[in-house]
């Protein structure tokens, strides 16, 4: 388990019961993209889920298809394609040959992503967070489990998410249980 997991598991309650794990190989060709190995990690971890009654986790071909990434990250792209003919786009999806594939989204309507550059190297990606009304948008140069150890442990406070966010007490809720 790479270390920003094991912390993350110090501050998030694991599930007791194990988890299904996602065909990577199938998520990886329908995103058309490598994912993450910390990403990979926590999914087979945690699984998809609810995060202090406000965060969820997406899991690609999750039962449950509030949490299904591939589903999710499908109707962000279209979302997002309508919403850029009347709002300007972030900067760094200025290149055509940049995307956003969504990982994350939270019960106010935000939406966490990373963003995807050709030759990138997965396990570097930034993650843009963008806010309910689609007009502001934040940069984190770290990976998820680096990013939620740190919303999860104070270190860090985004201006989008919720302000009651994160719970003083974390608690894990799986998809499959919802």
């Amino acid at each position: 388990m790479n270390p920003e997991l094991n912390r993350l598991t110090e501050l998030l309650p694991r599930p007791t019961t194990p988890e299904q794990t996602p065909s990577w190989e199938a998520a990886e060709t329908a995103l058309q993209t490598a994912l993450p190995a910390d990403y990979k990690e926590l999914i087979n971890t945690y699984g998809g889920g609810f995060v202090d009654g406000y965060l969820l986790f997406l899991e690609p071909g999750c039962p449950n298809d509030v949490y299904d990434q591939l589903k999710i990250s499908a109707e962000r792209d279209e979302a997002n394609e309508s919403l850029w003919q009347y709002e300007d786009k972030p900067a760094e999806l200025e290149d055509d040959s940049a995307r956003l594939i969504c990982w994350a989204t939270t019960d106010n309507g935000e939406y966490l992503y990373w963003l995807v550059q050709p030759g990138d190297d997965p396990d570097s990606r930034t993650i843009m967070i963008n806010d309910e009304s689609g007009e502001d948008w934040e940069r984190y140069d770290m990976t998820v489990t680096r990013f939620l150890t740190a919303v999860l442990s104070g270190e860090i406070h985004s201006e989008i998410l919720w302000d009651k966010f994160p719970l003083p007490q974390h608690e894990f809720r799986p998809a499959r249980d919802i």
